[in-house]
């Protein structure tokens, strides 16, 4: 990693802090005649269903032009959409991806948490095929992937196996996986209760159910020792969970990753009062290693 780089990255904490914002935040791209910004609603094949997704693409992408892409990945069950951090990715000169995993939100299927991790795959795989990178214009060498709170911890997982990846966004993740060592079953079923009303096919019980059996086998702790020296952007908030990056941080930093950067915030999980900060850093993480 070049010097510009790490002082860009280095410069982060101050970014958000400050509150400096990239023009993408507040200006909108010019308009052009030809492949002018849209948006494309996307199927994803996953599971045995299709995904609904919908692709937000930059200004001149196109099969001749294409673009840096950014993949998000929502939380448990997903009322933070952060849409309007994948807007201003997308003022930013690259495209944006989002998906409802199986199960959320409209999309088919039932939901699991082992599911959410193969439809992340699935998305990824979805994209790099030759035909739909050239429909959408996607530079398959320049994707992102991200994710909120659950998303973290799916991202997390993804970049341990995947790495084909030009970086990582994790902001306030929770480690799903990691939850069986905190949380008894009669912890996590009313924890689980508070989330069902978008979930398809499942029961607080059978939830919690679900991340004893394979919580063990899906922690953040196990996705660092294989999580190589993919550049991390790992972002956390004032909502308890901030302990499950840190420690996973420290993990993928003694494995060897010296491209890690770890920012926290005085705001609460959805980064309720601090969504131009959050865009700000993200962006300006973005353009230098989509270089």
């Amino acid at each position: 990693m070049n010097k510009t780089l790490l002082a860009v990255l280095a410069f982060a904490p101050a970014l958000l802090a400050a509150q400096q914002a990239p023009r993408a935040i507040f200006t909108d791209p010019p308009h052009l005649a030809k492949h002018a910004a849209t948006m494309e609603v996307l199927h994803i094949p996953s599971g045995g269903v299709q995904v609904n997704g919908v692709a937000y693409l930059a200004a001149g992408a196109s099969a001749e032009s294409r673009k840096p892409t950014f993949v998000f990945f929502h939380g448990f069950p997903g009322n933070e959409k952060n849409l309007d951090l994948a807007q201003a990715v997308r003022r930013a000169g690259w495209n944006a991806v989002t998906i409802n995993y199986r199960g959320t939100w409209g999309s088919p299927g039932t939901f699991s948490f082992a599911g959410n991790i193969d439809d992340a795959a699935a998305t990824l795989a979805f994209l790099r095929a030759p035909t739909n990178a050239a429909k959408y214009g996607i530079d398959t060498t320049r994707l992102v992937i991200a994710g909120h709170s659950m998303g973290g911890w799916v991202v997390s997982l993804l970049a341990a196996r995947d790495h084909n990846l030009r970086g990582v966004i994790m902001i306030s993740a929770a480690d799903m996986g990691g939850r069986v060592a905190t949380m008894t079953r009669a912890q996590l079923i009313p924890f689980m209760a508070d989330n069902l009303e978008t979930l398809a096919g499942v029961t607080a019980e059978s939830l919690s159910d679900q991340i004893l059996a394979d919580g063990p086998s899906r922690t953040m702790a196990i996705a660092a020792r294989t999580f190589g020296s993919v550049p991390l952007l790992a972002l956390t908030s004032d909502d308890g969970l901030a302990g499950h990056t840190d420690a996973f941080v420290k993990d993928v930093r003694a494995a060897g990753n010296t491209h890690v950067i770890l920012t926290h915030v005085a705001t609460d999980h959805s980064w309720s009062d601090r969504r131009i900060a959050l865009e700000s850093a993200v962006i300006v993480w973005l353009q230098k290693v989509g270089k």
